[in-house]
Formats: structure tokens, C-alpha cells, sequence
């Protein structure tokens, strides 16, 4: 049995806690009185993971195994989640690829012959070859690609078809390819609550005409709670979709869950408990925390972004796309909620360099933003840790400097949307349509390695619902010139941004810190 999560109340013997901050990290003494709110240890993984595997595709909840739902002459579509799941990248072999090699082998041997794979990266960029052979593997790397491995192209029009609205006016357009096959295996990785089930094929294989119904200012203001479907405006608009498109084309779901090892044995400090720190971890931390201080931009962004996490798996369902999501969110919230009594006048957090939208060692700030502020409302029940009207204190060097390779959809929202607004109702309505049909971010989406031209203000609209209800958002560290174009404020140090947030919660308010990664899910009573 793991130990349950911890909140941890910062007295006189209370060690310096780690906080992250993009491609770094520190130790940070809190104010005593602080609640420090650590999830639950790491569960203990499957020992037998291919037989997991193969125990969930034939023994499925709701549906036949899947053996049986192959033929000769069918049409199979296998889709999985794109390097934005998990983070940081498992490490080989991926779990996605052992369930795919046991759907293809229980294929062949049904006489399947007509098998593609896609991957669900929806408006996400395209992965690039080594992307794709690390998730699937050497071997169905080297059979399918790329004639029958590739990724969804969301803007090709002949390869989309609409399977019509919902009972709300919202369009289900999809991949054409997996719209017409007579099975859909989609194969997941469930890294926290907010994705998987419903999700899947609604998102992953869509285009911006069904994005848009979802990804959107009025829905993410009105949803509570990413992590809590139920308290979600967002996953309902899922839920219809699916509903519609389930009665055109079957889809049998697998989904895996992980533990919280997320770093690797040089940084295994980070998954533990400061106290409990050995000295050989507080030598780790030492060595790598002077190497990374002192590593140029660059070389640092190549270690973090090569880091491989020795994830543990947890939980393999498989079968119906309801009942198996069930299962796989009770694994998400065994391994990440923790308990927390009362909310907070000041919530604080680091940023972690975890995020597979970044090309150097600066984090784009729009995506620090939204990473930020998405902590506000990505509790469960709905609750958020900080009440309403409080601060909210972020942790992360943001610059103003953007590398060549930063998608270019991103530098001109940065230095031409956040110009003139930051407010996400007026960017939606006066910016949105012209960057999502614009033909030079389509092209760049379509033939190189960029974001789609749309996927910067759904990354801003991702705050929409906390900055409805935040009085006040400081960046430690971060480059003043940068927060005050995102509309908050800069300091230099947590004694400073406790001072500025005294402006909004009082002098001597409640604080809070949100100890992740590892994940960390916060339930508020």
C-alpha cells in the first residue's frame, strides 16, 4: 500500500521545499503556517504488463473481446494519444506500443488485412518520425510507416467528413479514414483526469469545425473543473459528440494508467518528500542543481526534453468507452488526489519545464499562462484551493525572447493580439477566425512541424475561468515587461509577491503550495 497524500502544515522544522521553475528549480523556505499539499506515494506497477494487456482485450468491460470483434475484409483504424501524453515521455517501451502490438497480432490472426494507424494530435503539431517510433516501436514503426502510420492532418479536407450535429447545433467532424472503418481501437494514456474516454476520438481525430464548440471562452468559463467530468461544461460537449459519432463507428477503448515516477534515477530526488531526503538525494540535488544553473540554454532544454520517466503501470481497461473510463479515472485519483480542508487567500506553485509545446529553454509565456492559471480550476469537485477573489503566485523565469523555432502562430499572438487586449472574450471575437483560416499558418501546420494558426488562444482560453474569479496573478522571477503584457505582475522573490498580493488578501493571509510535479490533484472540502 502507497502512503495517501499529505498536507503539510510549514513549521520551525520544516526543511526548504523544491519548487520548480521552467528548466530549473529551487529550494524555498515558506512562511510557517503554509500548507504544503504533496500527493499520494506511487502505487506499485503491474508486474506482468503484456498480460494485463491481454487479459483486458479479451476479458473487456461491455463488449465482446476484441478478438471477436475482427473479421477478414474489416477495416481497423488504431489511434493513439500524441507526445503531449505523458510527461515527461515514458520511457521504452511505451505502454501504447505493447497494446498496439497485441491489437495487430490479434489482427493478423483474424485475417485483418486493411490496417492504418493515427495519431490523435488533432491541432497539436505533427510528430516527427522519432516521435512515432518511441511511442509505437521499432518494429510497427518499420511495417507502417508512412504509408499506414501517420498523423491526423486536421486541415485535409478530403480526409475529414462531418457525421453531423449534436442536439446542441455542434458539428462532429472527423477523420475520414477512422469515420469509415468498421472498428476504431483507440489506445490511450490517462496522465490526469481531463483526458480519455469521450475525449478521444471527439478531439484527438477532429478538426477545427468540432474543436471549436468546445474550445472556447463561454464553455471554459463554465467548467469548473477539468479534472471532475461531471462539473465540466467542456466534457459534455464531449459526451454528445461521442454519442453521435459511436452510432456511425464502433470504437473499442483502451486506456492505461500510470504511477507518479516521473523522473528518472539522476533526479529521483524529485519525486520524494524533502525531509525524507537521503544524503545521497541531497547530493543529487546539489550536483544537478549547480550543472543546470550553469548549463547554457540550450544544453540544459536538451537534458530536460531527453529525459525518459520509469513510469509504473497501474491500470489497462478495455472495452466499452464509458465503462472503461470509469475504471481508469478511480486509478488517476487513487494515485494523485489528496485531501485538503478549506480553501486558501493565496495559492503558489512552480511551473515545470513539463509541457510539450516548448522548442528551447523559455517557455513560451502564453503556455506558462495557461499552465498556471489552468491549476487555479484543475481541482476535482470543482473547488478550487484559492477562494474567490484571492492570488495566485506562479513560479517561472518568463522572457520576452522567442527562439527561432517557436511556432509562429504563437509569436504573432504574443506581439500582436496581447497588444491590443488580453481580455479572452474580445481576442475570441475580434482575432480568433483570422488566425484559424489564415493559409500560412494552415500551410506551416500542414507540411513543417507548427501549431495550428488557432492553437495559441486555446492555450489563453485554458484562464479564462480563473481569471473570472482570481484578484490577482504574480510571476516570480518572470521578466516584468512579459507579465504586464499578459496582464499580471512580476516579482522578484516570494517575500516580494507576498507583499504585492497583501494589496488584494490582507496582510496576513492563508497560503497554500501545490506540490507538483509529481501530479498532484487537490480535493477541496
Amino acid at each position: 500500500m502507497s502512503r495517501p497524500g499529505l498536507v503539510l502544515e510549514v513549521d520551525e522544522r520544516t526543511p526548504p521545499i523544491l519548487v520548480h521553475e521552467g528548466e530549473g528549480f529551487r529550494l524555498e523556505r515558506f512562511p510557517l503556517g503554509t500548507r504544503v499539499i504533496y500527493p499520494p506515494d506511487s502505487l506499485p506497477g503491474i508486474r506482468d504488463v503484456n498480460g494485463r494487456i491481454r487479459e483486458a482485450l479479451l476479458n473487456p468491460l461491455g463488449s465482446e473481446p476484441l478478438p471477436e470483434l475482427l473479421r477478414p475484409g474489416m477495416r481497423l483504424t488504431i489511434v493513439f494519444d500524441d507526445l503531449s501524453l505523458p510527461l515527461p515521455p515514458m520511457r521504452a517501451p511505451d505502454v501504447r506500443q505493447r497494446v498496439i502490438e497485441q491489437v495487430l497480432e490479434m489482427a493478423a490472426a483474424a485475417g485483418v488485412d486493411d490496417v492504418e494507424l493515427i495519431a490523435g494530435n488533432a491541432l497539436h503539431r505533427r510528430m516527427t518520425p522519432a516521435e512515432i517510433k518511441h511511442i509505437v516501436g521499432e518494429r510497427v514503426f518499420t511495417s507502417f510507416w508512412p504509408d499506414r502510420l501517420r498523423n491526423h492532418d486536421a486541415e485535409d479536407r478530403d480526409n475529414l467528413t462531418s457525421l453531423g450535429q449534436t442536439r446542441h447545433g455542434e458539428d462532429v467532424e472527423i477523420n475520414r479514414r477512422a469515420a469509415e472503418s468498421d472498428l476504431i481501437v483507440y489506445v490511450n494514456i490517462n496522465l490526469v483526469a481531463m483526458n480519455g474516454g469521450a475525449k478521444s476520438v471527439a478531439v484527438g481525430l477532429a478538426s477545427y469545425k468540432s474543436l471549436r464548440h468546445h474550445h472556447n471562452v463561454h464553455t471554459l468559463r463554465h467548467s469548473r473543473s477539468f479534472n471532475d467530468p461531471p462539473n465540466s461544461a467542456m466534457h459534455h460537449s464531449y459526451d454528445r459528440m461521442h454519442r453521435l459519432l459511436s452510432e456511425s463507428v464502433r470504437v473499442f477503448h483502451v486506456e492505461c494508467t500510470l504511477n507518479n515516477d516521473q523522473f528518472p534515477s539522476p533526479f529521483e530526488f524529485l519525486n520524494k518528500r524533502e525531509w525524507e531526503w537521503t544524503l545521497k538525494d541531497q547530493a543529487k540535488f546539489l550536483a544537478a542543481k549547480r550543472a543546470n544553473d550553469l548549463a547554457p540554454a540550450g544544453a540544459r532544454h536538451r537534458v530536460w526534453q531527453a529525459m525518459r520517466a520509469p513510469y509504473g503501470i497501474t491500470g489497462v481497461h478495455a472495452g466499452a468507452t464509458d465503462l472503461v473510463h470509469e475504471r481508469t479515472l478511480a486509478a488517476v485519483h487513487r494515485q494523485q488526489l489528496t485531501e485538503v480542508h478549506g480553501q486558501s487567500d493565496v495559492l503558489m506553485l512552480g511551473l515545470p519545464y513539463l509541457c510539450p509545446y516548448n522548442v528551447n529553454s523559455v517557455m513560451n509565456p502564453i503556455l506558462v499562462f495557461s499552465l498556471g492559471l489552468g491549476y487555479y480550476f484543475n481541482m476535482y469537485r470543482g473547488k478550487p484551493l484559492v477562494r474567490e477573489g484571492g492570488a495566485l503566485i506562479m513560479y517561472h523565469p518568463m522572457k520576452s525572447e522567442f527562439h527561432p523555432l517557436h511556432h509562429p502562430s504563437y509569436i504573432d499572438f504574443y506581439e500582436e493580439v496581447l497588444t491590443q487586449t488580453t481580455d479572452p472574450a474580445t481576442i475570441e471575437t475580434k482575432y480568433e477566425e483570422q488566425y484559424a483560416t489564415d493559409p500560412w499558418y494552415v500551410h506551416l501546420y500542414r507540411n513543417s512541424y507548427a501549431y495550428h494558426g488557432v492553437h495559441p488562444f486555446y492555450m489563453w482560453y485554458w484562464g479564462a475561468h480563473a481569471l473570472s474569479h482570481l484578484g490577482d496573478v504574480i510571476c516570480v522571477g518572470a521578466d516584468r515587461r512579459v507579465a504586464s503584457r499578459l496582464g499580471f505582475r512580476a516579482a522578484s522573490t516570494l517575500a516580494d509577491a507576498l507583499e504585492m498580493a497583501g494589496e488584494t488578501v490582507g496582510r496576513s493571509p492563508s497560503l497554500a503550495y501545490l506540490h507538483t510535479p509529481p501530479m498532484t490533484l487537490a480535493d477541496v472540502r
